[in-house]
């Protein structure tokens, strides 16, 4: 096996060589949205930052993995023209923690938890079913997927790592 591939903030990689682990450190607010297609080992990770591009900012030149919306659109694109086939992609998602606590915070800090429901929004519109799914509290997840195996790992901080 080789080095991991990191995959940064407003990144995406696709990978087919059973070598690659594809890896998203400290996911905090942010969203990992994993695909995989099983039949031919076809393995996506996006690591979102922000729900969606404000109004107005979706432009050629927005980055679209920055985004959850348009990433997840932009990586099922690039699943599909890889070769993988859409009916047999699944999905799995990671991350959107809360990291700001604080009384009298309001939802629009809450990044992780609106990351989480533009996640979910934009799977359902796209009728991307979520097969497992590591969201939410208040602590940063690494997620690790095995492409050779199409197995998805999460480890919470402080935690072990676990299949997801």
């Amino acid at each position: 096996m080789k080095d991991a591939t990191s995959v940064g903030l407003g990144e995406m990689a696709i990978s087919r060589n059973p070598e690659d682990v594809l890896v998203a450190f400290g996911l905090g607010s942010c969203m990992g949205v994993i695909m995989l297609d099983p039949l031919t080992h076809i393995s996506g990770l996006l690591h979102a930052v922000l729900p969606r591009a404000a109004d107005g900012m979706e432009g050629a030149d927005v980055n679209p993995f920055k985004y959850v919306e348009s990433g997840i659109e932009a990586l099922l694109t690039a699943m599909t023209k890889e070769g993988a086939n859409r009916t047999r992609i699944t999905v799995r998602l990671a991350g959107g923690a809360n990291m700001l606590m604080s009384a009298g915070m309001t939802r629009a800090f809450d990044i992780g938890t609106r990351n989480i429901e533009s996640a979910r929004t934009t799977l359902a519109r796209l009728r991307m079913p979520v097969v497992t799914a590591d969201v939410g509290g208040h602590t940063g997840r690494t997620v690790r997927v095995y492409v050779a195996e199409s197995r998805v790992t999460v480890r919470v901080i402080g935690e072990k790592e676990r299949d997801l």
